[in-house]
């Protein structure tokens, strides 16, 4: 139960209006998460909670019941990554994150499902692609970096405000020479973009999706590709970015004409180069980062919406990584 030191009280929280079953999950398995993370004990009786525990553990379930009220009343379901997501931030700072994640959908996918920001960090990287032509987006895997920015891409081509979407990515693993393997251009290609494909046939039907690419909408190729073009009133996505040289960065950057957007996501702990320090993406960020109209978007672990379980795994590369700086 509690530490010895503190005083156990209890207090009831009013859900009148609200189903226990979307509130607390089936069999209340919900209630027995919260349970395992506080020093609490949890009753609900009706449209009543009752919470008893040391008062700063009831506190913080009573924000966090609070929180999950609002997101239920804001229309979405209690996920176990919402649930997790709620308790860290409530743990963290006190509150929770119902008010500060967008509700607004930016397209609905291939199975009528919405697709919006699942986190603050995501959030703030959705209200940044609406300001600003040109978005940095640096975390790490699991943040949603890359699904986001095919969403984004597709719904700004579903309102006719770019004509063609490209997607590109340095294929660092083929040294950038794919004249050597099999097949043409999009067979040498697709093994290294499969991520943005998974997000497209998501998105849209795969026979949508086969033909917006047969007809040039949406083009998918390497970076090395990108030499010498000018991309107007389109939506460019640079994928694993933290893989390119200064010089194609700069390149990839200089290719963006009148009327587009670009999106430039990667994960700077995930480095392929041979010189970890030449990436384009770490230079980028001191060369670009007071231009107007640019802006830098950075997700953490908190941002994770993968299995509860790469949170974890995150910190404790990170961790790792600390000590090996250190030795």
């Amino acid at each position: 139960m509690s530490p010895d030191t503190d005083d156990k009280v209890s207090r009831t929280f009013n859900i009148e209006g609200i189903d226990q079953r979307v509130l607390f999950g089936q069999n209340d398995v919900y209630l027995r998460v919260i349970e395992s993370r506080f020093y609490c004990k949890i009753v609900a009786r009706g449209d009543t909670v009752i919470v008893e525990g040391p008062p700063t553990d009831v506190e913080q379930i009573f924000r966090l019941l609070s929180d999950l009220v609002t997101r239920i009343k804001q229309g979405d379901y209690i996920t176990h990554q919402y649930l997790n997501y709620a308790i860290g931030m409530v743990k963290e700072n006190g509150y929770g994150p119902a008010e500060e994640i967008s509700t607004e959908s930016l397209l609905t996918n291939a199975l009528r499902k919405s697709i919006k920001p699942k986190t603050v960090g995501q959030t703030r990287y959705v209200e940044a692609v609406s300001k600003n032509d040109i978005v940095f987006s640096i975390g790490p895997a699991g943040t949603g970096k890359t699904y986001l920015a095919v969403a984004m891409a597709v719904a700004e081509l579903k309102a006719g405000k770019v004509t063609r979407i490209v997607f590109t990515r340095p294929a660092v693993e083929a040294g950038e020479s794919l004249g050597f393997l099999p097949g043409d251009i999009r067979a040498k290609v697709d093994p290294y973009l499969r991520p943005v494909y998974d997000a497209l046939y998501d998105m849209l039907q795969p026979e949508k999706t086969r033909k917006l690419l047969e007809h040039g909408v949406i083009e998918i190729a390497p970076l090395a590709f990108m030499r010498g073009r000018t991309l107007n009133e389109a939506f460019v996505v640079l994928d694993e970015a933290q893989n390119t040289t200064n010089a194609q960065m700069k390149m990839f950057l200089t290719r963006i004409g009148e009327k587009s957007k670009a999106i430039i996501t990667g994960d700077i702990t995930q480095i392929d180069l041979d010189d970890r320090h030449g990436s384009g993406l770490v230079k980028v960020q001191k060369i670009l980062k007071r231009v107007d109209g640019i802006e830098f978007v950075y997700l953490t672990e908190k941002d994770v919406v993968r299995h509860h379980l790469v949170q974890n795994i995150i910190k404790a590369y990170e961790k790792y990584e600390r000590s090996r700086r250190k030795e």
